[in-house]
């Protein structure tokens, strides 16, 4: 495909996200229907497809109409490339600008900072002046991180191994699992060093998360909303010994075959009876806004109606944690929102209502060393 065909496709395919359909079906789609697109055009025209959904409302704005065309055309405007070069009506490429799409519009409010405008005064009554950091960040591609299985080999030495075979990385600078990708990330999932073992995709603050939480080797671990098991592996890799659990069964079916990549052993517990535990970690489900540059349709999908019933799951999953937790055991309480509402409100009206008190806290916002995220630490009050 050339260039400009990659951004005719992106185009059709932003189009049937505008009307209504998820972004990753409406990619599969059209990856299925055009056989004749490479690894490298597909890989492309998702590229496209994701800027254009973390830019939607400003590149909108400078293309001139909120579709699948304007949001290119802005795109390519934002960019400093010019759209006459791609805009040709040659083979596959799009039709010419006609005379109304040669003038570049303006965003601005939250448009200007691809922040639904909805959430924007919430936003801004959670972080003041940094409101603008915190949207604006996410309009950009998030960097590449990855966990380095400290029981088999060093951040160096995973770092080294990664150059040998064709993969640049840097220790991160404050979180010492943490390795940044900078060069062929997509070779991760298919390299040497993942398949023994030396490291698992996550990102540097749910790292930082886990490495703040108190634990101590042989403590028992229950993961209570562990999903695809990230963070259950980084606390056995802490020594702790970890139950996992998800209230769908489904979403941890691949958890022992990653446990046993990584030489550790995990419980995967679909029921729970009554056992307690030192610490119960809950990674509770929400609204996802620390990490909207990853899944930029979730930002635009979003309700009100939505995020008020995520609050009410949050503090069920709190409540229904607490019982698992020993005496004088921890609860934990971790977010990738930015959302006050997700965050802090829901851990003090949990103390306030079951007699716990917070002992630690940690808030991340989007920046190039991280996503956004929230964890509390919490103890039962005597």
């Amino acid at each position: 495909m050339t260039p400009a065909a990659r951004y005719a496709a992106a185009i059709t395919i932003l189009d049937e996200i505008l009307g209504g359909d998820a972004a990753e079906p409406a990619l599969l789609r059209w990856s299925r229907n055009s056989r004749f697109a490479g690894s490298k055009d597909r890989a492309a025209v998702r590229d496209i497809v994701f800027d254009g959904l973390r830019r939607k409302m400003s590149a909108a704005a400078v293309g001139g109409s909120l579709s699948g065309r304007g949001i290119v055309l802005g795109l390519l405007r934002q960019d400093g490339a010019d759209p006459n070069e791609v805009f040709t009506g040659i083979g596959h490429a799009p039709v010419p600008l006609a005379e109304s799409e040669q003038t570049a519009g303006v965003a601005d409010g939250p448009d200007a900072v691809d922040w639904p405008a909805w959430l924007w005064p919430m936003l801004e009554d959670d972080w003041g002046d940094k409101a603008t950091e915190v949207a604006g960040v996410q309009r950009d591609r998030a960097p590449v991180f990855i966990r380095t299985n400290t029981d088999m080999v060093t951040p160096q030495a995973l770092k080294n191994i990664l150059a040998s075979q064709g993969i640049g990385a840097e220790l991160h600078s404050s979180v010492s699992t943490t390795l940044e990708v900078t060069e062929n990330p997509r070779k991760l999932n298919n390299s040497e060093a993942f398949a023994d073992g030396l490291f698992e995709p996550q990102d540097a603050a749910s790292q930082a998360a886990v490495l703040q939480l108190p634990i101590n080797a042989g403590d028992t671990v229950l993961d209570y909303c562990a999903g695809g098991g990230g963070k259950s592996l980084a606390l056995a890799a802490r020594g702790a010994k970890v139950t996992a659990h998800d209230i769908d069964e489904r979403r941890m079916k691949d958890i022992p075959v990653r446990a046993d990549r990584a030489g550790v052993k995990i419980d995967v517990a679909p029921m729970l009876g009554n056992q307690t535990f030192d610490l119960v970690f809950c990674d509770a489900p929400c609204s996802g806004s620390g990490t909207w540059r990853r899944t930029p349709d979730a930002k635009w999908r979003l309700t009100d109606e939505r995020l008020a019933d995520l609050t009410r799951i949050q503090a069920s999953v709190l409540r229904k944690a607490a019982p698992f937790v020993k005496a004088g055991g921890t609860l934990a309480y971790a977010t990738c929102s930015v959302l006050t509402c997700e965050n802090r409100a829901v851990v003090d009206a949990f103390c306030e209502a079951e007699g716990w008190e917070m002992t630690d806290e940690m808030s991340l916002v989007p920046s190039a060393d991280w996503d956004g995220f929230y964890l509390s630490v919490l103890r039962k009050l005597p």
